[in-house]
Parts: structure tokens; sequence; C-alpha cells
């Protein structure tokens, strides 16, 4: 009798460990374009074995200390508009992929949104105010469109801490209005002071680390370098909660990857295309396994597959490069499993 309960407790926690594994976002980042998508677009996604897609209408602020967004406006590109991503969305739904709604700031001359600070407690005021109106704008959507997961925000780490009322109250809106999952794309460096991880789904960070100065570091290096940092997520984890998910991940196909992963502002640099599949098997190898974690998306992927990446190709997307293979074979065994 003895015997076949302990039989029992091993098969409960198997089912449980491929349940955990199987229900992991295994998702790309697809970058909004002038076009709409068919089925050809999409078709390497699901190639793949991609599970979710995030989906990024964008709005753009002048300068940092600049207060009005403009979004959904004809001047921009089809993919950053409501109208866009409601027809990406729909093709993707159709092949049964689910969506991530994370609508971005682009500020111009691309300076980093995790500056933006107002001057005056006016112009405080004008930011919040265009920034609800452009948030719920998306979660109208994003509920209209019966997406998973909404991102309430991307890398704005001043405006969060300086306002830290406004964004409890946005959250409160935005439960009104959009019945999903919410999330915030907290960059690297700022996860661990955000307040308001207890009020959503997931504690959302942009992962990416520092972890090796090395030219071109082996999976050890990559894995080695990630243990403080894996650290520093579990205690914040701990602390609120909540699954955590990687809002964005990845890695240029370039030497010195891993040393600071979040540079995209330098197209130099000699193509290191190993580098790239050593630092996203070690994301896998540490990550994927572990209950606490929701699973994350890949940056970048674009939909025009036959006429990006490539063996000489420094950038971020994994495609027509040896990690698009190892992301198929990762995102495949996680299903399998």
């Amino acid at each position: 009798m003895k015997t076949n309960k302990i039989i029992f407790r091993v098969l409960i926690f198997i089912q449980l460990s491929c349940s955990s594994q199987q229900n992991k976002i295994n998702g790309i980042s697809f970058v909004a374009s002038r076009d709409s998508i068919n089925t050809k677009h999409i078709s390497p996604v699901i190639k793949a074995h991609v599970n979710f897609v995030a989906l990024m209408p964008f709005g753009f602020i002048k300068d940092l200390s600049s207060p009005e967004i403009k979004y959904n406006t004809d001047r921009q590109w089809f993919g950053e508009t409501k109208k866009g991503l409601s027809q990406y969305a729909k093709t993707f739904q159709e092949e049964r992929i689910k969506i991530m709604v994370k609508p971005q700031i682009w500020v111009w001359k691309g300076e980093y949104t995790g500056l933006i600070e107002m001057n005056s407690e006016a112009n405080w005021r004008i930011l919040e105010n265009t920034y609800l109106e452009f948030i719920l704008t998306y979660a109208k959507a994003a509920e209209d469109l019966k997406a998973d997961i909404l991102c309430i925000g991307t890398e704005l780490e001043k405006f969060v801490l300086n306002r830290p009322k406004y964004w409890q109250e946005l959250i409160s809106k935005i439960r009104k209005i959009y019945k999903g999952k919410l999330t915030y794309a907290a960059n690297w460096d700022e996860f661990k002071r955000v307040t308001f991880w207890k009020e959503i789904d997931y504690i959302g960070i942009d992962a990416y680390f520092p972890l090796s100065d090395k030219k071109s570091p082996s999976l050890e290096d990559f894995k080695s370098g990630w243990h403080p940092h894996k650290n520093e997520i579990l205690r914040v984890q701990k602390q609120f909660d909540k699954p955590v998910l990687f809002t964005e991940f990845g890695y240029r196909s370039v030497d010195f990857t891993g040393k600071e992963p979040w540079k995209s502002d330098r197209v130099v640099g000699n193509v290191n295309l190993e580098a790239q599949v050593n630092g996203l098997q070690a994301i896998h190898n540490l990550f994927w396994k572990e209950d606490w974690f929701a699973g994350g998306f890949i940056w970048k992927w674009f939909h025009e597959h036959e006429k990006v990446g490539g063996s000489n190709n420094n950038r971020f997307t994994p495609q027509n490069k040896p990690a698009e293979d190892l992301i198929r074979k990762l995102y495949q065994e996680k299903f399998k499993k």
C-alpha cells in the first residue's frame, strides 16, 4: 500500500512538471511594419513552434520632457496603429497563436524611455492624461480581441517612480475595461524598484542583464553570469508571489553580446552566431524549468522572413541564423513534454 502511494505521488509530480513546461509562454516580439500581414508572413513563426506573439502599437513623444503622446495617426506604420494591431492579432489568432498587446513609447532620436521625466507638475498632469488615453485605447482593443495579456507600459522607470499613485489608479481603470492578464515590462535594472507588482498578474522583465565581458561567451559563461541576477529575480518573485515573465529577451549575434545586451544602437561589430545561440540556450536551461517562470518573448522577429537576418547579420533577430534552429528545437521540446 505504501509503495502504491509513493508511485502515485511520483506520477502526480511528473504530471505537474509536464503541465508547467507545456504552459510556458514560448513567444516572439513581432515587429510592426508598413504592411498588413497574411499566412505567408506568419508561417515561419508557426514553424518555430511559437505559441504567443507580442504585438507593439506605438505612441511617440518629442523629447524626454515632452508630455504629449501622439498615437494611432495616419503618419504611423500600419502595424503600429489600432487597426494594424487588430489585423495582425486576428491573423495570428486564426492559427491559434495567442497575443500579448504591448503598447510602447518612442522618444524622438531613440532616447531611452526610462528617462522620461517632466519639469513641472502641469506637464506631469498632461503626460498622465495622454498616457491614460493611449493605454486605455489599447486596453479596449485588447479586450475586443480577447488578447491573453496586456502590457501596461514598457521601461518607464522615472514615470513609474515619480507618480506611484497614478500607476495604482491606472491599473484600476484598465481592469474595468480589460479582463485578461496584466504585466508591465520593467527594464532589467528597474524591476526590483517597481511598487505595483502585487496589483498585476506577471512580474515583467526586459531581461537584458549584463552576463559576460568575454568576446565570445560559452554556454557556461552565460550561465555563470546569470546566477546573481536569477537570485535577485527570485527574491522579488517571492516578495510579491507573482510569476515572472520575460517581456523581452535576446542577444545580438555579435562579439561581446553578453557585456551590454541592451545596446542596439551600435551596428558595428563582428558577427558571432555562436554567442547568440549560447545566450539563448543559457536562458532556457536556467529559467524554463522553473515553476515560477511563465516564459518569455524573444526580441525580435520581422514579417518578411526571407529578407532579414542571415549569416552576415549582427542584430537581435534570430531569423535565418543558427539561433532560429535553436528556438525551433527548444520551443518544440516544451510542446512535447
